[in-house]
């Protein structure tokens, strides 16, 4: 009896001193810190961090100094700590589209760019040319068996535009996460839909319920250059040419000249039995012409080494970009996109955190990899290259935390999970915020699929548990209404000039949530298992996939 409860000691007293350490780890996370980082980052001196430019140079070698300093390990085989990756961008220089009789060969409206439609070659060509084109209205654009959906119906849409609604239905809880957008509610799957179907063209229709931001929004992004991952399946011509949106006046134009009512058609694409409908006597003529440029991004990749021999090649990744928006049209003499809370914040958490790690790596099993990406601001790419030439392989990787803006404006009793519930990562925020009195709160606008917006979607695409914490709004020991005043400001520096250390900073905030976050990874890192999406999530047959290529 008495060895039994000096075993049982010793088991307590060395959970006890494990938790002591992984407390006195987390202590090292500092205000100080932090807002080192923070100050370097958003600097002037780094000219706002864009894709390609000396601003990018600076940032990548001050985040490998800074990873060799504190003792991480390159997570790039050739020891550099950088995997380069190619961009292309394009940039359309002229644009027209027109609603025509193909049968009399006779233009009925011509539609403007920018104030009714963009559009833009989806195959890097130089030159679209698409002449009378048949259109077919296919609904959502969505095929998706675990929901006993297909809006095709086995209907050929080759060589022939299609038009699509914009995100999923979710008029039913039981349907497509009800309100909550997934992903094939993102323009981005109604594009990769129309390429896998061989259509000519895709056309979503914009209506701000649907989308979740005004046209604006879309004419202004999509009539910038855009940038892709340059790759020989992206150069591959392929059948579809040309992609795009209009707006809801101008969706209403196509509908009326066949016949249709747009609001009607709108509304039958929320049935599971809706089928393609053909625009009769309706043709869309396009022409654009791109040009294209080639420039070269980087993510930098540190290591620090668990100690299990059968654990320490599986892997817990932190994410952060570090790219901002560069050197833009001066306001009031300012023309530096400092970036200081998009994303220099969770630069610095990440960097904290992988000190902290190296302090109390005897007590890792698993290994952690700190993949700090570029190129975010333009599409996610330095995610979408690590995902699809990983470093590790996805299914070594037990999960994903994003630090992606993080809380700057002082210590709050709640936090967000961007996420919430859909795999065991985001468990353990739960159980860890509990622990410390604190609430985690699921996304309070489902409907907009933030999930899609961040470099942690690119992790859930190739299977990888990922969450993506989101800051609080129960401000501790602030005044009356400071939670309307930090989203007011907030919204008001969100990719402008006046991103900077402001005076409502208290990075108290961000320390408190990156030690709560680093102890969320600990815990996946020393876990028995592997962290895992729930049964039936989007991305659970993937990461299945993935752990069977590795048997």
């Amino acid at each position: 009896m008495k060895k039994l409860f000096v075993l049982i000691l010793l088991a307590a007293t060395g959970i006890s001193c494990t938790n002591s350490k992984v407390d006195n780890a987390a202590q090292l996370i500092t205000k100080d810190g932090m807002m080192n980082h923070i100050e370097t980052l958003s600097s002037d001196e780094f000219l706002g961090r864009s894709t390609g430019t000396e601003g990018e140079e600076k940032t990548v070698n001050y985040l490998v100094e800074q990873f060799k300093a504190m003792g991480a390990t390159s997570g790039v085989d050739d020891g550099s700590y950088v995997q380069r990756f190619p961009l292309l961008g394009q940039k359309t220089m002229s644009h027209s589209m027109e609603v025509r009789r193909p049968l009399r060969r006779s233009t009925i409206n011509t539609f403007t760019y920018f104030e009714d439609f963009v559009a833009w070659p989806s195959n890097q060509s130089e030159k679209v040319d698409i002449k009378d084109a048949e259109l077919v209205y296919v609904g959502y654009g969505i095929q998706a068996p675990e929901e006993n959906w297909d809006d095709f119906k086995g209907v050929d849409v080759k060589g022939k535009i299609i038009i699509i609604k914009n995100n999923d239905p979710e008029y039913d809880e039981d349907l497509f996460g009800g309100k909550t957008r997934l992903y094939y509610g993102r323009y981005t799957y109604k594009y990769e839909k129309a390429k896998e179907m061989g259509a000519l063209g895709a056309i979503i229709i914009h209506t701000t319920p649907t989308a979740g931001y005004g046209w604006g929004v879309v004419s202004n992004g999509w009539s910038r250059e855009r940038f892709y991952v340059k790759s020989d399946e992206n150069a591959d011509k392929g059948n579809t040419e040309m992609n795009g949106w209009v707006t809801y006046e101008a969706g209403k134009t196509l509908f009326n000249q066949a016949g249709l009512d747009i609001d009607e058609m709108l509304e039958a694409a929320d049935s599971p039995d809706f089928e393609p409908v053909e625009l009769k006597n309706t043709g869309l003529s396009v022409s654009i012409e791109a040009e294209y440029r080639d420039i070269n991004s980087r993510n930098v990749i540190a290591k620090v080494e668990g100690n299990d021999p059968e654990l320490k090649d599986e892997y817990l990744v932190l994410t952060a970009h570090y790219d901002h928006l560069g050197i833009t049209k001066p306001i009031d003499g300012d023309s530096v996109n400092n970036g200081a809370e998009d994303n220099a914040a969770g630069v610095s958490a990440v960097l904290e955190s992988m000190k902290a790690y190296k302090t109390i790596q005897p007590e890792l099993k698993r290994s952690v990899l700190a993949v700090v990406v570029g190129a975010e601001e333009v599409g996610l790419l330095g995610s979408q290259y690590w995902a699809e030439n990983p470093t590790v392989h996805p299914g070594k990787v037990t999960g994903n935390i994003n630090l992606d803006g993080m809380n700057v404006y002082g210590e709050t009793n709640d936090l967000v999970i961007i996420g919430y519930g859909r795999n065991t990562l985001a468990d353990k925020v739960v159980e860890v915020a509990e622990e410390q009195g604190r609430t985690v709160k699921p996304d309070a606008n489902p409907e907009q699929g933030i999930f899609y917006r961040s470099d942690h979607f690119n992790m859930a695409k190739v299977g990888i548990p990922a969450i993506f914490p989101n800051p609080g709004n129960e401000f501790v020991n602030k005044p009356e209404g400071f939670a309307e005043t930090v989203d007011s400001v907030s919204a008001a520096n969100y990719h402008s000039v006046n991103d900077e250390i402001n005076e409502y900073w208290d990075i108290a905030g961000a320390v408190k949530d990156t030690r709560l976050f680093f102890e969320v990874g600990f815990r996946a890192l020393n876990d028995d298992k592997l962290q895992a999406w729930k049964q039936g999530d989007e991305f659970e047959a993937t990461r299945l996939k993935m752990l069977e290529e590795l048997k």
